[in-house]
């Protein structure tokens, strides 16, 4: 294909606050690799640290780095060694890139891969025109979904991945943190067969939008409202089944450990912004089981979501605000906000 010798992209150019449009070499693609023209981009909570240029961001991230990680696009050129895919094909794709060397790899869990490194993050990434992705990765869409939720495929393997922690079917599930995952989560375990769904926040923009976007969950605001005054409404004699923390937030995991059952499960996607003290003593008396969950499951999460989609999962009201690229300042400044559910850039326009 003829392609150009460079394209815009949104880059890390300094290490301070911020972004900046630049234009950049279009990559060159290795023999196992493929070129991606780029329609669409979400805004993630990582890009957002990026910006915001804070600790983590500063001792991660290598500079000028290009990121960017959630996008939605079509293949325009194949390494000679890729096969099962076609030039003009509609895809995403899983935005760790792994080795196959690790015990874990070679089991198959290459989600576990301690090499992992992630696009837009260690790699260049995919706020660009033009990205190159290992075939590996990619991840081809189908007809019936569009780009725009092609491009927000990322964090909602991270809420399929965190709510298929444990069984579903009839339980009470209670989920703090009304962030975009925390609400995708929700509809997730919804769809999943879930009895009761009770999703948490101190932000009353976030839960005016997890009530919009699943209208069949419970929303309290625990700044003004008792969740034991809720569980007695609902009919909890014991508690929640299954617990989904999706804040980072230490009092949100203390108030989650005493509302579940005995017994109870939790799976954590949260990361809490330094050391935080925890009541191991009540986690242990409850006999309370708890897994960390990073990434999406390669690639069952992936299976898992595209098949709820076509199967009536219905997430577009989590996207808030679209706009061209161009107008990326006032994505990341609604992003930033925290007013907003996700963000996607159009690269087309």
């Amino acid at each position: 294909m003829s392609k150009p010798n460079t394209m815009t992209a949104l880059e890390k150019s300094k290490p301070e606050e911020g972004l900046w449009m630049v234009q950049a070499p279009v990559p060159e693609i290795g023999p196992d690799e493929v070129l991606i023209k780029v329609n669409k981009t979400g805004i993630c909570g990582t890009d957002i640290h990026i910006w915001n240029w804070d600790d983590w961001a500063s001792a991660t991230v290598p500079v000028p780095m290009i990121t960017g990680h959630e996008f939605a696009g079509e293949i325009v050129e194949m390494g000679r060694n890729v096969d099962g895919l076609s030039i003009g094909q509609r895809c995403s794709g899983e935005g760790h890139v792994v080795g196959h060397e690790s015990r874990q790899a070679r089991a198959g869990k290459f989600h576990l891969d301690p090499g992992t490194r992630g696009i837009g993050v260690n790699v260049q990434g995919a706020f660009a025109q033009y990205l190159r992705l290992p075939a590996f990765n990619v991840v081809p869409l189908p007809d019936d979904i569009p780009d725009e939720i092609g491009a927000i495929l990322d964090p909602l393997g991270n809420a399929v991945h965190t709510a298929l922690s444990f069984d579903l079917l009839g339980e009470d599930v209670l989920i703090t943190g009304a962030g975009p995952i925390g609400i995708m989560a929700a509809a997730v375990v919804k769809h999943a067969g879930a009895r009761h769904v009770v999703i948490t926040d101190i932000n009353p923009d976030r839960l005016a939008l997890a009530e919009h976007v699943v209208p069949n969950a419970r929303v309290v605001n625990v700044a003004n409202e008792d969740l034991n005054d809720v569980m007695h409404e609902l009919g909890l004699k014991e508690g929640f089944d299954v617990g989904l923390e999706m804040s980072g937030s230490q009092a949100a995991l203390d108030q989650m450990v005493e509302a579940l059952v005995m017994g109870g499960k939790i799976a954590l996607l949260g990361i809490p912004p330094g050391k935080s003290p925890v009541d191991w003593s009540r986690i242990v008396f409850k006999a309370i089981t708890i897994k960390g969950v990073y990434g999406r499951e390669m690639f069952e999460t992936w299976y898992k979501m595209i098949a709820m989609l076509q199967n009536g999962l219905d997430v577009s009201r989590v996207i808030t605000h679209q706009m061209p690229v161009g107008d990326f300042k006032e994505g990341f400044a609604a992003m930033n906000s925290g007013k907003s559910g996700k963000v996607v850039l159009d690269w087309t326009t």
